[in-house]
C-alpha cells in the first residue's frame, strides 16, 4: 500500500503519542516529581514517560524514556493501558501506559526531576497529576495475563479533568 492511501488528512483528529511507565517494587511504585522549571506539571509527582519519537515504537520509547529520566532498565515490561486525553476538538494526546518490574540498580535523577518511591497507601500524601489517583491504583493491580484496560480523559464543563476506564479487565 502507498503512503497516499494511509488516508492521513489534517482536517480529522489527530492524536500525538505519549508513553507513561510505572516502575513497581512490591507495594511501591516509582513517581517523578517534576523539576520546578518544567513546563508541564512543575512539583507535581507523575509516572516517567514522554513523547515517542518518529521512527520508534511503543516498548523501545518506553524504554529510551526510563534510561533517559530514571537510568533504569526493568524486567517484564510490558503495556497495560492506554488512555485518550481529549485536550482539543481537533488534538489529543495518546497515553500508552507501561508497567515494569524494578531490577535493581541505582535510581538517578535527571534535568525532568527527582525520582521517589511512593507506597500504594501513601498516594494521597502527595501533589500527584491530576489522573494518577485514578490510574496508580488500576495499574498496580493489573495482571501480565490481563489484557490492557483502556480510558478516556477529558475536560468537563469547569475544566476538571476526568477519567473514564472503559475498559477494565475482570477481577
Amino acid at each position: 500500500m502507498p503512503k497516499s492511501d494511509q488516508g492521513v488528512n489534517v482536517s480529522r483528529y489527530t492524536m500525538i503519542p505519549r508513553t507513561l511507565i510505572f516502575v513497581v517494587d512490591g507495594e511501591q511504585v516509582l513517581l517523578l516529581k517534576g523539576a520546578p522549571s518544567k513546563r508541564l506539571w512543575a512539583n507535581r509527582y507523575n509516572g516517567i514517560g514522554g513523547h515517542v519519537e518518529r521512527g520508534e515504537d511503543l516498548y523501545a520509547a518506553a524504554r529510551r524514556e526510563l534510561m533517559e529520566e530514571a537510568g533504569l532498565e526493568v524486567r517484564n515490561l510490558r503495556l497495560c493501558g492506554t488512555v485518550m486525553v481529549d485536550a482539543d476538538d481537533h488534538i489529543g494526546v495518546g497515553v500508552f501506559i507501561f508497567r515494569g518490574e524494578y531490577a535493581g540498580g541505582e535510581v538517578r535523577a535527571s534535568s525532568e526531576g527527582e525520582l521517589t518511591w511512593v507506597e500504594e497507601g501513601k498516594l494521597d500524601q502527595y501533589a500527584l497529576v491530576d489522573d494518577l489517583r485514578v490510574l496508580v491504583p488500576v495499574v498496580l493491580r493489573h495482571k501480565p495475563t490481563e489484557p490492557p484496560f483502556h480510558a478516556r480523559s477529558y475536560y468537563d464543563d469547569q475544566d476538571q479533568l476526568v477519567v473514564a476506564i472503559s475498559g477494565t479487565p475482570a477481577s
